[in-house]
């Protein structure tokens, strides 16, 4: 899961497994690493989500902003099989991996937005990002419990026209959209990637 800092990508990991596996904080930029959450849903395959670390929050500066870029960079390299530079970022003209090295795995990609805020332009520019990705992926509006409904209504249409794909709004407080995520989760990394 990527998205803005204090988007809410922790409490729905915690929501959607019905547990408290990621730390959650009302501060900021509290997770720093990739963190791997091997689930299970009934007799479904195993598989991981990971939650990324928060872009667009400012404590810590250009450092911070830069361990992000190498972070995710590295993730996403090494996720999709794509060999790293000496810097750690993917490298399109570096030689593949050797036998027995990383195999990509088949991954997918939820980018969520605060439905509260469609449209900033730092996830528009990480959907661009993602989309020059060789990964599946898809948008989730958060915090849909705190918008009316014709706020919902309006800001779900605005997100699907500047993103130019549906979106799915959910809650992790009050659970609303969980089965739903839970669908598109199983059917993302199965998606036809150009």
């Amino acid at each position: 899961m990527v998205g803005r800092s204090n988007v809410g990508k922790s409490s729905l990991i915690n929501a959607l497994v019905r547990r408290q596996l990621a730390r959650t904080s009302a501060t900021p930029g509290k997770t720093r690493l990739a963190n791997f959450f091997r689930v299970q849903r009934g007799s479904a395959p195993a598989f991981h989500l990971v939650d990324l670390p928060g872009y667009g929050y400012a404590r810590g500066g250009d450092p911070s902003a830069r361990e992000f870029q190498r972070l995710t960079e590295a993730y996403f390299g090494r996720a999709t099989g794509q060999p790293l530079s000496a810097t750690g970022t993917a490298d399109a003209k570096a030689e593949r991996p050797e036998a027995g090295s990383l195999k990509p795995v088949a991954i997918g990609v939820l980018l969520l937005v605060d439905s509260r805020h469609p449209g900033l332009e730092s996830d528009l520019e990480a959907w661009r990002w993602l989309g020059e990705q060789p990964v599946a992926r898809g948008i989730v509006g958060t915090k849909v419990d705190k918008l009316t409904r014709a706020e919902r209504t309006r800001h779900a249409r605005e997100i699907e026209s500047l993103f130019q794909t549906p979106v799915l709004l959910v809650s992790a407080q009050t659970g609303e959209g969980l089965d739903e995520l839970w669908k598109m989760i199983a059917r993302l990394p199965s998606q036809t990637v150009a």
